[in-house]
């Protein structure tokens, strides 16, 4: 028997601004599936993943969530206000006792439970919203751009624990590498219309452009069509003195099919000019070392870098990547050793908090206000490359309309943000570029035409970057950082390293093992007596047993009616997945409380 959809949304409509975003959408999540939602940067993806969590009412259509199904939303902003911490926050809505599920999903995806919200970074504050969504499993995870923020190790372990899920999910990302291995269908959101695939990410560019072909010859065909009745509607026939109006009536609706069709946006006009060459010795770094306090980040470290260079940096979240770069360029002076920058640099920087842009000003004034962009008395155009442009033309070239020309860049969604920054970067030319996470909120299409242009840039490239596709596709060179006051030289991408590391399997750069989550595991007995920490232990786990016993009690008492699997077969399934992971939880418990209680 076929189990009931997690998740239906039928003929949904939603307008902003006076254009609609989208327009009959329906769609259906069933239990296991795993999709990818694809599309460009500004199509409605989050939006549209928004209304599926019920947090964007529509303006026509409905939304209907199966009874007894948990739908679970990744926040990419998430309101922490009246909580004190990030733990307490991922925590709100975790039964009490199985706190431990946090503790899990925190350490998998690097972040302390203990942070302060008040000084707890965008980055820290998303990887909480993460860690609550992995906590409370839900039954459906919407999880909108996960690995923004994350290291190759965390992402790496958030792979690990999507793979094995039982839940199903809708996921949005820009790292391909993910959802390669992860997604089985595809949401793809394009010029308001929703198609899907009964295939995962991997294989749909080609489906695209496929879909593309056969738009673009309909498209032919109907412009053929309107220009034979156009000139048989002049011409006519010198017989009649009136013409078939039936047949004109026909090619004004052909024409208002044709003006109704909503064209593609094409690539943005993505291009670095490398201006002036270099010297052949970009930067050579001898012996250098750096620490802040008492954490050493790396010591006599050796690095030289040609004209032509793309050099990766890679490692864990806080072990130094920023600061090395930062060094190597000259912003900050090393401990010990000496680092050489060559002749005639001309340096630009992309750095991933989006620092250059200011969220308050419109996109008209982030340009023209620019010193190395501002035309002298006119402050409506830019000066792009060595030669004058109107300002709403050069955001056109990177896929911004007329209208949002004037707004603020705070209304921004985060692709779009990257999209301006890199519209400032390219208005000048440069021979050294300095990308710091430029991968974060883009779009595939704009990514594969980064890719492009960095592979025809003449200049030097260094980057920082958790994407592992990325990486491969655009580094000669990857410098590792492993935590362990070490940077390491090997020669390609992300995939040379691993296996230069000989790990196929694990995480070079991981500093932990991945874990799942799963119910706690027993205490192994170190030494006589209890901890602060073990003793609170002892003392809940009592109150946790009986609440679980009772639990596994009402779920027995529930399966052991002979129609529930006919008459109710996802609650049926349901309470057998729940008995299941209680009845586990509840062993475990048990051999905890056993252990703790002999250590007394």
């Amino acid at each position: 028997m076929a189990r009931a959809p997690l998740l239906q949304l039928s003929d949904l409509s939603l307008t902003f601004g006076g254009d609609p975003l989208f327009e009959g959408i329906t769609l259906t999540v069933q239990p296991g599936d795993r999709l990818a939602l694809v599309g460009r940067n500004g199509s409605g993806k989050s939006t549209l993943m928004k209304v599926m969590a019920g947090l964007v009412e529509a303006d026509r259509g409905l939304r209907a969530v199966s009874p007894g199904v948990s739908v679970g939303y990744m926040e990419q902003d998430p309101d922490m206000s009246g909580f004190a911490t990030l733990g307490d926050y991922a925590a709100s809505r975790i039964p009490e006792g199985e706190g431990y599920r946090v503790e899990v999903a925190a350490e998998g995806l690097g972040f302390k439970p203990e942070t302060p919200v008040s000084s707890a970074s965008g980055g820290e504050k998303r990887r909480a919203a993460l860690a609550k969504l992995v906590a409370e499993a839900p039954e459906l995870m919407l999880i909108d751009e996960p690995t923004n923020h994350l290291d190759i190790a965390a992402i790496e372990w958030l792979e690990d624990f999507l793979n094995q899920t039982r839940a199903a999910y809708v996921l949005i990302s820009h790292d391909r590498a993910l959802l390669n291995r992860l997604t089985r269908q595809t949401f793809w959101l394009d010029r308001g219309v929703l198609r899907r695939r009964e295939l995962g990410f991997l294989g749909f560019e080609e489906w695209r452009e496929e879909t593309w072909e056969t738009e673009d010859e309909a498209r032919h065909k109907l412009d053929r069509k309107i220009k034979a009745e156009a000139r048989w509607a002049v011409e006519g026939i010198s017989a009649r003195r009136k013409r078939n109006q039936g047949r004109v009536r026909a090619l004004a609706a052909l024409r208002d099919e044709r003006s109704n069709q909503i064209r593609r946006k094409g690539t943005a006009a993505l291009e670095f000019d490398s201006g002036t060459a270099s010297g052949k010795k970009v930067i050579e770094a001898k012996g250098v070392a750096k620490a802040f306090g008492d954490k050493v980040l790396f010591q006599n470290f050796d690095l030289r870098i040609l004209r032509g260079d793309r050099v990766a940096f890679v490692g864990p979240n806080g072990v130094g990547k920023t600061t090395l770069l930062k060094m190597l360029t000259g912003e900050i002076a090393p401990d010990q050793g000496s680092v050489y920058l060559g002749t005639s640099l001309e340096i630009a920087i992309f750095d991933q908090s989006r620092a250059r842009l200011d969220p308050e000003a419109s996109l008209w004034n982030n340009l023209t206000n620019d010193p190395l962009m501002a035309v002298s008395g006119n402050s409506d155009q830019v000066m792009v490359r060595g030669y004058p442009k109107h300002v709403v033309a050069y955001l056109k070239d990177f896929l911004f309309d007329e209208s949002q020309a004037r707004a603020p860049v705070k209304s921004l969604s985060g692709g779009e943000k990257a999209r301006l920054l890199l519209a400032k970067l390219m208005a000048k030319p440069s021979n050294l570029l300095i990308l710091d996470e430029p991968t974060n909120d883009l779009d595939v299409e704009t990514l594969d035409l980064l890719q492009d242009i960095l592979g025809d840039y003449d200049g030097t490239v260094l980057l920082v970057s958790h994407d592992r596709d990325f990486i491969d596709r655009v580094a000669t060179t990857t410098v590792a950082l492993e935590g362990n006051a070490k940077a390491t030289v090997y020669p390609g991408g992300w995939s040379d390293y691993a296996a230069q590391r000989g790990a196929q399997e694990e995480s070079p750069v991981a500093q932990a093992p991945r874990k799942t989550i799963e119910p706690p595991k027993p205490i192994k007995k170190t030494a006589e007596g209890l901890t602060f920490t073990e003793k609170k232990r002892l003392d809940t786990l009592p109150g946790l047993i009986a609440r679980m016993e009772a639990e596994i009690a009402k779920l027995n008492q529930l399966l052991s009616d002979p129609e529930l699997y006919k008459r109710e077969p996802v609650k049926f399934q349901k309470a057998s997945d729940m008995l299941t992971e209680r009845q586990e939880a509840l062993a475990a418990a048990e051999e905890d409380w056993l252990d703790l209680s002999d250590r007394t």
